[in-house]
């Protein structure tokens, strides 16, 4: 089978499609299959991968989306199937259609309401905005959504919550397929928290706080920065990532008087961010929306302790009490009691850890890929492809 895809994000920038499709990509070579990418990245010649890779450079937005358009309308010419990574789909859905291409979409957001959200259409969560009328402005870029998720083959949801909002945008339930994220890293990681601080210069006694995420509104780093400011001068923050909110962030913790205690490390090498998550004392993420995180499955496998906003997809990876504390988002009183719990609790907070790590061998790679495999060959074949619905088989097994 011969298969493109096409990702908005690319190492070595941050953000989940670049943790994902580089590994499923590897993994369907592996299996034999011919792959190929066009991915938004900064770097123009992507090397290193067993696959070749087509980078869209940073340009204006609008004119970058319309060299996709013309790269992928390129690259589809011999490819077997087409699978778009969500983010503004419509030229990608356009370009394998005009090529008569089947095509399926990985939901990884409601891209309407992140278009609403970071334009400033709307300052709502993702769960109030459905079923609201913003205007004018918002109603087309729905309406753009609905046509391109209409059109294709298949659209992958990668949590039971994106299936539901999917849903409920009044998409057909047979075309909806729950493929789940799942840990993408090594299947061991020798080294030790101790090795790992000291490789990174984490000073002796200090305790550390990381989160991963592109620095956009919805991250919620300013709530982190607010809750540092609280707590004891012995704990740090770390934030690995880069993105628009840079500038804001680092002024807001000059004027909180942390900004010797906040370190901004901008995007990291893989391997260095997983140094970060193995280093940390206990790992934070404060977003106001998450499909499914792929960091925290890695944070889950690395047996670091969360604390994490409980919004959207994360309570499928984290239980609160059972292996890691759920707060609301921004709510830096929570944040505050939930940090300061697990790092003097350590007992506590390594019993959650240990839970995690048992938890994430339910997204097993091999598994959910095989499931995607399936269904994009069935495509491939020219197939129609219906789903009854949430398919058991795919859901990570029940730990009774």
């Amino acid at each position: 089978m011969r298969i493109l895809l096409t990702t908005p994000v690319f190492p070595p920038d941050l953000g989940g499609p670049a943790v994902f499709v580089p590994s499923l990509g590897r993994w369907l070579v592996e299996r034999g299959h011919e792959v190929k990418v066009v991915a938004f990245c900064q770097d123009e010649d992507p090397q290193g991968h067993p696959f070749p890779v087509r980078a869209i450079p940073r340009v204006s937005l609008p004119l970058r989306y319309l060299k996709s358009f013309f790269a992928i309308l390129d690259e589809a010419r011999d490819v077997d199937v087409v699978y778009v990574q969500e983010h503004l789909a419509l030229l990608a859905v356009l370009a394998a259609k005009l090529r008569h291409k089947p095509c399926a979409v990985r939901v990884m957001v409601d891209g309407s309401w992140e278009i609403a959200h970071r334009y400033g259409w709307t300052k709502d969560d993702i769960d109030s905005f459905q079923g609201r009328s913003y205007g004018f402005k918002v109603a087309l870029t729905r309406a753009l959504q609905r046509w391109w998720w209409r059109r294709v083959d298949a659209i992958v949801c990668v949590s039971d919550y994106l299936r539901g909002i999917v849903a409920g945008h009044g998409i057909d339930p047979g075309k909806l397929h729950s493929i789940y994220n799942v840990y993408n890293g090594p299947s061991a990681y020798p080294t030790t928290r101790e090795e790992a601080r000291e490789r990174l210069g984490v000073p002796a006694g200090a305790r550390v706080v990381v989160t991963v995420c592109r620095l956009m509104i919805w991250k919620g780093v300013d709530g982190l920065i607010e809750t540092v400011a609280r707590l004891p001068e012995d704990v740090r923050l770390v934030v690995v990532g880069d993105g628009d909110q840079l500038e804001p962030w680092t002024a807001l913790a000059r004027e909180r008087g942390v900004s010797d205690r906040v370190s901004f490390v901008g995007n990291r090498p893989h391997d260095e961010t997983l140094l970060w998550i193995r280093a940390a004392d206990v790992f934070a993420l404060n977003s106001r929306y998450e499909g499914l995180s792929h960091t925290l499955l890695e944070v889950m496998f690395l047996e670091t302790p969360i604390v994490c906003s409980e919004v959207c997809g994360n309570p499928e990876l984290v239980a609160h009490e059972e292996n890691g504390l759920l707060v609301p988002f921004n709510d830096v009183d929570a944040l505050e009691a939930a940090l300061r719990r697990l790092l003097t609790d350590r007992d506590l907070a390594r019993t959650y850890a240990e839970r995690s790590k048992e938890k994430v061998k339910r997204f097993d790679r091999d598994l959910q890929f095989s499931r995607l495999e399936t269904l994009l060959g069935r495509l491939a074949d020219g197939q129609v492809v219906r789903s009854p619905g949430i398919d058991p088989g795919c859901r990570p097994a029940d730990p009774s």
